[in-house]
């Protein structure tokens, strides 16, 4: 996989540098040089036709539009994965927090029904065990 993302980067390389050179050409025109214009222009559309085989390559590749909004802010990709992973860990943290609290409460309602409802949470607890979950 890693052979075909290489292979989009060298023709991506290669057609910026060409459009580089073809705006030095366009911004400089001199009608001597033509030929040169032309032939950047047929490399400009070969590099095209070669990113599209690329392109067809990497078909099932997804990327978040979040990632071009970064890349849009000249903000660093790889960024965004780093911040994904930290909101992944807070959520986490929040949802163990939310489950330790529910675990303790039941352990209490059960404690306290026990003693309001002591017969009740006889049948209960063979049911489900003697030990409620701490």
């Amino acid at each position: 996989m890693a052979e075909k993302f290489d292979n989009l980067e060298e023709h991506l390389e290669k057609f910026v540098e060409n459009i580089r050179q073809l705006g030095i050409i366009v911004s400089d025109f001199q009608p001597s040089s033509q030929t040169g214009l032309n032939q950047k222009l047929n490399y400009m559309i070969s590099g095209l036709q070669d990113i599209e085989k690329c392109r067809q390559q990497l078909h099932d590749i997804n990327v978040p539009l979040e990632v071009f909004e970064y890349i849009d802010q000249g903000r660093n990709p790889q960024l965004y994965t780093k911040e994904c992973l930290e909101r992944a860990l807070a959520k986490n943290e929040q949802v163990k927090g939310k489950n330790d609290t529910l675990t303790k409460f039941k352990s209490l309602l059960i404690s306290e029904l026990g003693k309001v409802f002591p017969e009740e949470m006889a049948k209960y607890k063979a049911i489900h065990g003697d030990d409620p979950p701490s």
